[in-house]
């Protein structure tokens, strides 16, 4: 793939560093420049906004409201987003359940789904995770049955991130426990409003409340809410794997979180003397420059089949696993680089209009949360051991 800008490359470049500089607020920009969570209204404005410029579904067929990007479009419009520090599109709507639903949904669940999904009237989260299902997602035990002409949905959902606010959860389910765990599994869209569904809240290391546990109670959910066919939902699952690992990259927002890095190694400590006087401090942020940039070639070459037809394959697993591992290895050295100033829970900091309110500098508050936060991502859509299975089955053969 050539990776030299064309003419029309940069002037769409110049477009979107234009459009965020009009409509991103600055107050946004600082939160998530601070490491602060927008508001759930920040970011559906935000949506709103990429949305009636026809950017906010860029992996979408463009009949179904999608950008039509070429893969240097889309590598470009990540970027700039990320370093111009504007919120992060909610991915369970646009790039998880959207294209499933594109691919496998029908007629009228396309007609139903993706233009709300598209202006931002329903936000999604994903029922997949059990107290005892994780990475061996085919062990769910969460079941439905039909009866009196719906499915009745029993079970327990955790780690569902943004369920306090979702409107629609897209879930797996048990229909079949006669047959060989993969096939008896069904992929159903659940409404949040249903009697019997209960949301308790988890909250993190770094005084967080993203996370969730969910309890479905004798949940009543529409036949015409299963996607696919009965029984066939562990195929519908794979292709939503497929794109989850591809964004779990996140190379624009670790390409941000470096030069923030970097910014901090800069700073005197003392007498003129700064982190990157430190020769093994910089070898260890020089390694993590290099593993990025690699990691983002093959992004690119990725996406770039993506643009020729092919859906993403195993592939995919290894930018989740080196993407995770960066995020990691990133807020690592950004904790090591505050000292101990790297407080893990400073509340006051957290709160709208009082982040001045942290112990030390105030690009220190959000080290040790971010840091402990991310220790998650090796983890969620698949570990990385599972991951590593995949790759060593699907591409070397083993």
């Amino acid at each position: 793939m050539d990776l030299n800008l064309s003419e029309e490359d940069l002037a769409f470049k110049k477009e979107v560093k234009d459009f965020i500089e009009s409509n991103l607020t600055k107050d946004v920009k600082k939160r998530v420049s601070d490491g602060i969570r927008p508001e759930k209204k920040d970011i559906i404005n935000w949506q709103i906004l990429l949305n009636s410029k026809g950017w906010l579904a860029p992996g979408w067929p463009k009949k179904f409201g999608g950008s039509d990007w070429t893969p240097s479009q889309r590598y470009i419009f990540d970027e700039e987003v990320a370093m111009a520090n504007a919120p992060q599109i909610v991915p369970f709507g646009v790039t998880m359940v959207g294209p499933v639903i594109i691919e496998y949904g029908t007629p009228e669940q396309k007609t139903k789904f993706l233009p709300k999904i598209l202006n931002s009237t329903n936000w999604w989260c994903q029922g997949y995770s059990e107290p005892g299902s994780g990475s061996d997602l085919a062990s769910l035990k969460t079941k439905a049955e039909i009866k009196d002409g719906c499915f009745v949905v029993n079970g327990t959902k955790t780690w569902t991130t943004h369920a306090q606010y979702a409107d629609w959860m897209f879930c797996l389910v048990k229909t079949n426990s006669l047959v060989k765990p993969q096939e008896g599994i069904s992929f159903i869209l659940i409404d949040m409003k249903s009697e019997g569904i209960s949301v308790e809240p988890i909250i993190t290391m770094g005084g967080i409340h993203e996370v969730n546990t969910v309890y479905l109670e004798n949940v009543k959910v529409p036949l015409e809410n299963l996607i696919y066919d009965e029984n066939k939902g562990w195929s519908v699952a794979k292709f939503l794997l497929s794109h989850e690992r591809t964004s779990i990259a996140a190379v624009g927002r670790s390409k941000q979180a470096l030069r923030k890095l970097k910014l901090i190694a800069k700073k005197e400590i003392s007498n003129g003397v700064s982190l990157l006087s430190d020769a093994r401090f910089r070898d260890k942020l020089t390694k993590a420059e290099v593993n990025l940039s690699a990691l983002e070639y093959s992004e690119l070459r990725i996406i770039s089949m993506e643009s020729k037809g092919n859906k993403p394959g195993a592939e995919a697993s290894f930018l989740k696993i080196r993407g995770s591992e960066i995020q990691q290895e990133i807020s690592q050295l950004t904790l090591e680089a505050v000292g101990y100033y790297g407080i893990p829970d400073q509340p006051n900091y957290l709160i709208p209009g009082n982040n001045e309110g942290s112990i030390g500098p105030g690009y220190s508050a959000n080290a040790a949360p971010k840091y402990f936060n991310n220790r998650k991502t090796s983890i969620y859509g698949g570990s990385n051991e599972i991951q590593k299975n995949i790759l060593a089955k699907m591409v070397l053969g083993l």
